[in-house]
C-alpha cells in the first residue's frame, strides 16, 4: 500500500485541483486584469504531462480532480485529458471528476463531459442582467452562458451556480439570483471576493460584501437549517425550508476554514500552491520532466505536503487588508 498524503496537522490531502490554463474568454474584475500578460505556450505543461502528474496524485491518494483555469474549456484538445481522466473513475481510485467554468462552452463540451464521467460543475455566475454581467466580466455574454447551462442540464450534469458577493454591484440580486436557481434546479453558493491581483485596479475593500450580512438577510426571509454536509471544498450550508434549496458560503474572510483543508492546487505551469492564501508553493515540472519514472515527482509531492501551512493570513480590517495575494485568481486557478 502507498502512504497516503498526510500534511503536518494531520489533514489527509485528497483532492487537487488542477488549472489547465492561465487563459479565458472572460475578464472578470475580481479575477484578471483587461489587459492580461498570458504565459507563453511552452511554460504550460502538455496534456500527456497533465495526464502523468494528475495520475501520480491519484496513485498518492486523491480522490477527486477539480479542472480549473482560466477558462479550462478554451484550452485546445482539453476532451484529450478529460477521457484520460475518466479511466480513473473506471478503476475506482477517483470518486470525482468535475470542473469549474464560466459557462462559455458547455454547449460545445457538456455532452461529451458527461461521457467522460463528468457528472457535475461548477458555473462561475455573479447577476442575471444581461448589461451588469458585460460589466463584470468585460468580455462576456449572458445568454452564451445560460445556452451552455441549459445544455449542461440535458447532458444530465448538476449545475451548481457560484456567485461572487460584490457590495454594490449583485446585493439586490441576492433574492432573485436564489429563486431562478430554484426554478432552474440549481444549488446555489456565494463566495467572499479574496484579496488576490492587483488592488491598484481593483480596489478589494470597496467590492467586499460580508457574507455573514448575506446570510442574515436570508434569515429574514427563510427558516435557515445549517447542514453538515461537506462536498471536498471550503463551503457550508443551510437549507432554506420553505423552498428546499441547499445554499453554500464560502468565506475565507468572515469564517477561516482551513481547519479541514483537504486540497491543494496545481497551476498550468506544475507550480504547487498548498494554500491558497500563501505565497508557498513547490515546483512539480522540473522533477516531472527530470525522469521519465516518477520517483522523482512522487518524492516531491510529498515534501510540499508536508510544508503544508495550517491556515491562511486573508483579513480586511478597516484600514487595509492582510494577507493579500500579488498573483491574479486566474494564475492558481479558480
Amino acid at each position: 500500500m502507498t502512504p497516503p498524503l498526510i500534511d503536518p496537522f494531520a489533514r489527509a490531502i485528497r483532492y487537487l485541483r488542477v488549472s489547465v490554463t492561465d487563459r479565458c474568454d472572460f475578464r472578470c474584475v475580481y479575477c484578471m486584469a483587461e489587459n492580461m500578460t498570458f504565459l507563453p505556450k511552452a511554460d504550460l505543461l502538455t496534456l500527456e504531462e497533465l495526464d502523468r502528474m494528475c495520475s501520480s496524485f491519484v496513485g498518492l491518494g486523491v480522490e477527486k480532480l477539480r479542472i480549473t483555469g482560466g477558462e479550462p474549456l478554451v484550452r485546445k484538445g482539453i476532451m484529450t485529458f478529460f477521457r484520460a481522466m475518466s479511466r480513473h473513475l473506471e478503476s475506482g481510485a477517483l470518486k470525482e471528476l468535475t470542473l469549474t467554468t464560466n459557462g462559455s462552452q458547455l454547449g460545445r463540451f457538456a455532452a461529451e463531459l458527461a461521457d467522460c464521467g463528468v457528472r457535475r460543475v461548477n458555473v462561475s455566475l455573479d447577476t442575471l442582467d444581461p448589461q451588469k454581467f458585460a460589466d463584470i466580466t468585460r468580455w462576456g455574454r449572458l445568454p452564451q452562458v445560460l445556452d451552455g447551462i441549459r445544455a449542461a442540464q440535458e447532458a444530465g450534469l448538476r449545475v451548481k451556480i457560484n456567485a461572487v458577493a460584490l457590495k454594490g454591484f449583485n446585493e439586490e440580486e441576492q433574492f432573485s439570483l436564489t429563486d431562478w436557481c430554484a426554478r432552474e434546479g440549481h444549488d446555489l453558493t456565494w463566495i467572499e471576493v479574496m484579496p488576490m491581483g492587483d488592488l491598484g485596479n481593483e480596489d478589494r475593500l470597496d467590492q467586499y460584501w460580508s457574507l455573514k450580512d448575506l446570510r442574515s438577510r436570508y434569515a429574514e426571509r427563510y427558516t435557515l437549517t445549517d447542514l453538515a454536509e461537506r462536498t471536498g471544498g471550503p463551503a457550508r450550508y443551510v437549507r432554506l425550508e420553505e423552498t428546499g434549496q441547499k445554499i453554500g458560503f464560502i468565506t475565507p474572510l468572515t469564517h477561516n476554514f482551513c481547519e479541514s483543508c483537504n486540497r491543494v492546487r496545481l497551476t498550468c505551469t506544475g507550480e504547487l500552491y498548498m494554500c491558497l492564501g500563501q505565497e508557498d508553493m513547490a515546483d512539480l515540472r522540473a522533477p516531472l520532466r527530470a525522469s521519465p519514472d516518477n520517483t522523482l515527482l512522487e518524492r516531491a509531492i510529498r515534501a510540499a505536503i508536508a510544508r503544508k501551512p495550517k491556515g491562511h493570513d486573508f483579513d480586511y480590517s478597516r484600514q487595509g487588508v492582510a494577507g493579500q495575494m500579488t498573483r491574479h485568481m486566474s494564475h492558481t486557478g479558480g
